[in-house]
């Protein structure tokens, strides 16, 4: 009996050193805020950083959420509805007692809904703009301090589909183009204060957002099935990249494949033979080829 009691005693005694080590690991880790961390990219992009050795306050909105983040080892579940002013106040006031800063801000809280612009309705409509433009608005307002006090980054997650913008897709697309805009205003404006910005353009991976939207507006979510689709692990290798390499890009494009890859950047060519034809000042081909040269003599190599 006795034996047994100190088998125990040693088991527990080792369980609390493990602890107090995994304690003292987070105390020295970076610390990033992650919004939307309940499921999708939002999760994997949880559980990516916080696997490498990061402190992470993960977003969520239900208890059942909440209580499966804290689970995770490096892991601080923060209750945050991104169109709640209060909950980002109170985020920001718990985060800022914990002691460790904030180095890197996620805003990835987002939601789709389907419809053309006619027939959507403008509750669906309100809540994407709510969610997708004021929450990263919001959100980076309340946080920008704390990051600007350790030159940390500032990461949203856009989506190509703000570049592909077409039918039954376009409000969505119109609240992820917004994000193109805002990021490069805020980079400029932060740039002083020795503050990055990223945005992370996903292509299509597998993800809740699709069933969500769909059970909303109360539609069969099975045809919003995304699982045919890779899982999101390289929009997080995107993002944890973003946050810590020495001379982060400004605009990280992330495509499963080929395909989408081409369609995004044959569109901002149409775009630019668009903004530059029958114009006074139009540029003739040359012209042009001597402007991408000179931009790509900067570009980084192609990934593998």
């Amino acid at each position: 009996m006795h034996r047994k009691t100190a088998i125990l005693c040693t088991v527990l005694l080792t369980l609390s050193a493990v602890s107090e080590v995994h304690a003292l690991d987070a105390a020295g880790a970076k610390a990033v805020l992650v919004t939307g961390a309940s499921s999708g990219i939002g999760r994997k992009i949880t559980e990516r950083l916080a696997a490498d050795g990061y402190f992470v306050y993960a977003g969520a909105r239900m208890d059942a959420d909440l209580q499966a983040l804290a689970a995770i080892r490096n892991v601080q579940p923060v209750r945050l509805d991104v169109t709640r002013p209060q909950d980002i106040e109170n985020a920001v006031t718990r985060i800022t007692k914990a002691g460790r800063g904030l180095h890197g801000l996620v805003n990835n809280a987002g939601v789709a809904a389907l419809g053309s612009f006619a027939d959507m309705s403008t509750a669906d409509f309100d809540l994407m703009i709510a969610v997708n433009l004021y929450g990263p608005y919001r959100v980076t307002k309340a946080f920008a301090p704390l990051i600007a006090a350790q030159k940390g980054r500032i990461i949203t997650i856009g989506s190509i589909a703000g570049i592909l913008a077409g039918k039954q897709l376009g409000p969505y697309a119109m609240s992820k183009h917004a994000i193109e805009a805002f990021t490069d205003s805020l980079a400029e404006e932060m740039a002083p204060v020795g503050v990055q910005v990223s945005v992370i353009e996903p292509g299509s991976y597998n993800s809740d957002i699709a069933k969500n939207a769909l059970r909303r507006q109360g539609l069969d979510p099975k045809s919003g099935d995304r699982t045919q689709f890779k899982d999101p692990d390289e929009v997080a290798d995107a993002v944890e990249r973003a946050l810590f390499e020495a001379n982060p890009k400004r605009r990280y494009m992330v495509v499963p494949n080929q395909q989408e890859a081409e369609r995004t950047i044959r569109k901002q060519i149409e775009q630019l033979v668009q903004l530059n034809e029958e114009q006074r000042y139009t540029y003739d081909r040359e012209a042009l080829t001597k402007m991408l040269d000179e931009a790509l003599a900067g570009a980084r190599p192609r990934t593998q």
